[in-house]
């Protein structure tokens, strides 16, 4: 389980969260939504061990990491899937596989990304950034397969991609959930993660406005908090 208690942090430009309090249980799917600047990316920034809190507390299992490098809390199986892909571009398909696996576990890896994305299979020496967007948002959503994880950050993984392809990365996404991944999902398509979502949570100004399972939330709620942009 991932918890982050009364969490506020920013940047040199200013404080961006304040006193945030979120809960990822095991095996579940939380949906953090909100609109442009609420504070989505850099929440999970702190939670991946990106950026420390001024304040607050990061737990993974009770334990508190608070303050711990990224490095560190990628070993305790906090996968952060970054907005903008999170691959390296100048290097082959199956570098970045490489460079995602557990230490001596490569052709378990290999085996599992590209049985699960085929396409990368069929890339293996391909170089990443010659791929299409759809094709490197699998590469870096194998990571999410490849590395054991416990909780798999997950930012905006259909940004700038077709309709179709989105279609296809939740159907991902969902396997990825029924094999008892835990997931934090930061994403702009409010009803396809509203479907997948067991508890929900909204950050408005860099504070949580709304917290409950997807069944408890109004259309209203949603729409208040995106400004009166559609919700879906």
């Amino acid at each position: 389980m991932l918890e982050l208690r009364n969490i506020t942090a920013g940047y040199d430009t200013g404080t961006v969260l304040r006193d945030v309090t979120l809960t990822v249980p095991d095996n579940a799917t939380v949906a953090l939504l909100g609109p442009n600047g609420a504070g989505k990316t850099t929440l999970l920034r702190v939670a991946s061990g990106m950026i420390k809190p001024y304040s607050g507390q990061i737990l993974i299992d009770g334990v508190d990491v608070t303050g711990d490098p990224a490095f560190k809390i990628s070993r305790k199986g906090i996968i952060h899937v970054p907005e903008g892909r999170g691959i390296f571009p100048s290097l082959s398909v199956t570098d970045n596989i490489l460079l995602q696996c557990p230490p001596g576990d490569f052709k378990k890896g290999f085996k599992t990304a590209t049985t699960t994305f085929p396409r990368l299979g069929e890339r293996a020496r391909q170089i990443a950034r010659t791929m299409s967007g759809g094709e490197q948002q699998m590469l870096a959503l194998s990571h999410a397969y490849v590395s054991n994880p416990h909780v798999v950050l997950l930012d905006e993984v259909s940004m700038g991609l077709a309709p179709k392809i989105v279609e296809e990365i939740f159907e991902y996404l969902t396997d990825l959930g029924k094999q008892g991944v835990a997931q934090l999902l930061v994403e702009q398509y409010v009803g396809q993660a509203l479907k997948m979502a067991d508890y929900v949570y909204i950050l408005d100004r860099g504070r949580i406005s709304f917290a409950g399972e997807p069944g408890e939330i109004s259309e209203e709620t949603i729409m208040n908090s995106y400004l009166g942009s559609l919700a879906s």
